[in-house]
């Protein structure tokens, strides 16, 4: 894992940030979450993971079949380490990450799908 080239306390607030504006979080920020995010800084995860994996899971989640039982909002940031994992391990090209952001956001752009927290 390369070093995280930003401080310890913009890794958090920016972590923290990305975690809140996350689709199907509550937006609030507990201790819990940002102890968790010291944690992620002192192991070295780059912030473009973190970021990835919260994309990820919101993609999974929002975007599922349209008779699916509704999930539960998430309060917290520890919910995405198992996603946190995957994406250290993944060789997936950042394309696909964007082209995530872009469902995510059409998803949304759609007026029957309105955002549920944040």
């Amino acid at each position: 894992m390369e070093d995280n080239p930003l401080g310890r306390e913009e890794y958090i607030q920016k972590v923290l940030t990305a975690y809140r504006q996350t689709p199907g979080t509550t937006g609030t920020i507990r201790r819990p979450d940002r102890l968790l995010a010291a944690q992620l800084y002192a192991r070295g995860v780059p912030l473009p993971t973190v970021e990835n994996a919260l994309v990820l899971a919101a993609s999974r989640r929002l975007l599922r079949p349209t008779h699916a039982p509704p999930l539960g909002t998430i309060r917290s940031l520890a919910y995405f380490l198992p996603v946190i994992e995957e994406v250290l391990e993944l060789t997936v090209s950042p394309d696909y990450f964007r082209y995530l952001r872009r469902q995510i956001a059409g998803f949304y752009a759609d007026a029957s799908h309105p955002p549920t927290s944040r």
